[in-house]
């Protein structure tokens, strides 16, 4: 299941030099004025993968390009998920706490030959979500169900499907993908280990808020790596350890005009201190920044 987990952000950021390599997707002062707001929204459906990005990014619709959105200039996405930054109370078991296991599980099918426990697709709003999981005690014995004595659960989603803007103006074909796995969930553990990584593709066509026809693309990505969440009765549970790389690309096509790209990238490092660094590029630019935790503000130079 794990399989996707570092291939993703290679994909991505092969993606995006190419684009940096053509003339044609270089982003003029007009193209920013489309493409700035793309940071700020992800693409419909990427909220059901496991990912780094707030959930209230996910508009549940097209994204429409409109030269009057602005990126407010922080983190992209809506900024980070609540447990990446302390956002999520103390709790020990399984279901509890940061990274706890938050499913509802039914009429799900537990394959022994894999140790793979698969769940019923799930359709709403034009999009389907794909469900599989691995649980294994702390022996990593393979488990048929979670239970108290589980230790790691390794979780497989993907979210595929056809949206429509809710003025008809806008339709998006999505398909998105995560894998990631938390190990340290057994009642007495210390602390929580989270490896992962997400891409989510969206691809748009219709009208811009000015009457445009248009055509877009979005590229949302992320990895997760050795993220450390020490878990501490009295003390906020927020990362010491592990980094963070997220990436976005959006790219528009206006009716008679060259295709025009923008994208950024950031980085997120926690370094066992109560401040994490920040390191943001967007469109080859890049600025350092740190991030307090719990609930800091982010600060760039």
């Amino acid at each position: 299941m794990a399989r996707t987990t570092y291939q993703v952000l290679a994909v991505a950021v092969a993606a995006i030099t190419i684009a940096a390599c053509s003339d044609s997707t270089s982003p003029s002062a007009a193209a920013s004025a489309f493409l700035d707001a793309a940071y700020s929204t992800t693409p419909a459906g990427f909220s059901s993968t496991d990912n780094t990005y707030s959930a209230s990014a996910d508009m549940g619709e097209p994204w429409r390009p409109d030269r009057n959105e602005r990126f407010g200039g922080d983190m992209m996405g809506g900024g980070l998920g609540p447990e990446f930054f302390g956002g999520i109370g103390l709790g020990r078991g399984f279901d509890r706490g940061p990274f706890g296991f938050g499913f509802l599980l039914s009429n799900c099918t537990f394959a022994s030959s894999t140790g793979t426990v698969t769940c019923p697709d799930v359709t709403r709003g034009g999009l389907t979500v794909s469900r599989s999981f691995v649980f294994k005690d702390a022996a990593g014995t393979v488990q048929s169900a979670p239970s108290s004595a589980t230790n790691s659960i390794s979780e497989h989603l993907a979210v595929s499907g056809t949206v429509t803007r809710h003025d008809g103006k806008v339709t998006s074909t999505v398909k998105h993908t995560s894998d990631r796995t938390v190990t340290g969930l057994v009642p007495g553990s210390t602390q929580r280990t989270v490896d992962g990584g997400s891409e989510g593709t969206e691809s748009s066509s219709g009208t811009t808020a000015d009457g445009t026809q248009f055509t877009s693309s979005r590229l949302v990505a992320d990895t997760v790596k050795g993220l450390i969440v020490p878990l501490q009765d009295g003390h906020p549970t927020y990362p010491t350890a592990g980094t963070i790389h997220r990436i976005m690309q959006a790219t528009i096509t206006l009716a008679g005009k060259a295709p025009v790209t923008s994208s950024r990238e950031e980085t997120v490092t926690y370094n066992n201190s109560n401040t994490a660094t920040v390191v943001i590029t967007k469109d080859g630019k890049t600025k350092n920044c740190t991030l307090p935790l719990p609930f800091g503000k982010l600060s760039c130079n």
